[in-house]
């Protein structure tokens, strides 16, 4: 019969055994999807990019509007900030770096005496916030690993809503922009109020002639309006898929480590788990030749005795 320790780290080996299969499971599932995250990612550039060279195009031929996404304000005090992040955790540290990002930025418009609106995507975003203290406006969550135009839709229309009511002079966008597969980054970038559009033709290098041949209806302006909604659409949808596409590759990673781990300690284990087996056979050796002895030492002595008795009785 094996000893106590011995079966206790062959319980543990199990256990461990179990555990790398899960983890082995979680990896390529994550290996799966940030392969799929990554083309939708891909597939939705198009749109965004068209979209954007038209709005610098419209620019450039000269149309201007007066809309709210645009309204600039000098000496932002009230900030309202999006955190994208996920809904689950066992992906390294995704959702961790993007909190402490926004926390920062957070504290550091307070330091300035601004003030805050918090929106959040992602449950592990509004436990953390929540479970703090700070005051959320807006939570969303659910979709975080495989987001939806309608999801960036719906996120966008609360953030227009503050941003037009004049709520918040300033919305920043906190996320996790997919660089590559072993590369991610937390970024916090200015969403709103979009730039100029003189501005965007300049820097994108918008052709005005390229609009030539096309009339309008009702009016280059009107158009350009209707447009400006869209891209902050696009622009928040792009950074959604971005994040997923982030969670996936940190979760394949998180989960390809916990998988050499385990390996690394089942070995352990099974080492610690020989030497026990092997102490406890040299042991039972030990016991059976002491007892061996001590039958002989017993045999020899009732000889004596039994000589010394047939001596007494001659006698």
């Amino acid at each position: 019969m094996p000893g106590g320790a011995e079966r206790t780290l062959r319980r543990r080996i199990g256990s461990v055994s179990n555990t790398k299969k899960i983890t082995r499971a979680m990896e390529l599932i994550a290996a799966t999807r940030v392969a799929r995250a990554q083309q939708r990612a891909r597939a939705a550039r198009p749109y965004s990019e068209q979209l954007t060279g038209v709005i610098e195009n419209l620019a450039a031929g000269g149309a201007s509007v007066d809309h709210p996404l645009l309204r600039q304000v000098e000496n932002a005090q009230k900030v309202a900030f999006v955190v994208c992040a996920g809904d689950r955790g066992l992906a390294g540290p995704f959702n961790a770096a993007v909190i402490r990002s926004a926390e920062r930025e957070i504290q550091a418009l307070r330091n300035d005496g601004g003030d805050y609106v918090l929106i959040t995507v992602g449950k592990k975003v509004a436990d953390y916030f929540r479970f703090r203290g700070f005051e959320i406006s807006e939570s969303f969550a659910g979709f975080t690993d495989n987001p939806s135009y309608e999801d960036a839709r719906a996120v966008a229309r609360k953030v227009r809503d503050l941003f037009d009511s004049g709520d918040v002079d300033q919305v920043e966008l906190v996320y996790t922009e997919f660089v590559s597969i072993g590369t991610q980054r937390p970024v916090v970038r200015r969403f709103l109020p979009l730039e100029d559009t003189s501005t965007m033709a300049d820097a994108g290098g918008g052709d005005a002639e390229a609009l030539a041949s096309y009339d309008f209806e009702p009016s280059p302006e009107g158009v350009l309006e209707d447009l400006l909604p869209r891209y902050v659409e696009a622009r928040l949808f792009a950074a959604l898929l971005d994040s997923a596409a982030s969670e996936h590759a940190n979760r394949q990673r998180a989960m390809k480590a916990a998988t050499d781990n385990a390996e690394e300690l089942i070995i352990k284990l099974a080492r610690e788990m020989n030497r026990a087996r092997q102490a406890s056979i040299t042991t039972e050796i030990m016991e059976i030749v002491a007892g061996a002895e001590s039958l002989g030492d017993d045999k020899g002595g009732s000889g004596l005795i039994e000589l010394q008795l047939a001596e007494t009785e001659s006698v």
